[in-house]
């Protein structure tokens, strides 16, 4: 739970060194007061946890297929997660009384810690659930050595 408050209806904050999400209020539908349908999805929400072993990042992808996600480690350890849901075809004959669901593209960066093996990412989709799995590096061990008091 951020004690930080919501800025322009998006959870990533510019206080967040390791967000690359900022917001730029000369992008077009990227104020909340132009806000459509369309920059819902662009808005998608991921939550980034850090175990033992690992950085973990879940991100909820309801109606998307596997091959509509792209997963990508950008030069200097950058995480890179895209997409896009493709709006439905209307016919002539349909009646729309309310449309919701959101479509579009898009796109969440996020630096990683230099103690990540970037080369060893996984993911997996569940269920509408992308998980990204960051190993992380194994510490070394200090070494302790005893030394002998004289005198």
């Amino acid at each position: 739970m951020s004690l930080i408050p919501r800025l322009f209806g998006s959870r990533s904050s510019v206080f967040d060194p390791f967000s690359l999400d900022l917001w730029n209020p000369y992008e077009v539908g990227n104020s909340p007061f132009l806000r459509d349908d369309a920059t819902a999805i662009a808005n998608t929400h991921l939550d980034w946890k850090e175990t033992s072993d690992a950085h973990i990042f879940k991100a909820d992808l309801p109606g998307l297929r596997k091959e509509e996600v792209k997963i990508e480690v950008e030069d200097d350890r950058v995480l890179k997660i895209s997409g896009e849901r493709k709006k439905e075809e209307e016919q002539k004959n349909d009646k729309w009384h309310r449309i919701e669901r959101s479509y579009g593209r898009f796109l969440r960066r996020f630096r990683l810690p230099e103690n990540t093996k970037v080369e060893e990412v996984k993911a997996t989709m569940e269920n509408g659930v992308l998980t990204v799995t960051v190993p992380k590096q194994s510490q070394p061990k200090p070494e302790v050595r005893a030394i002998e008091i004289s005198g």
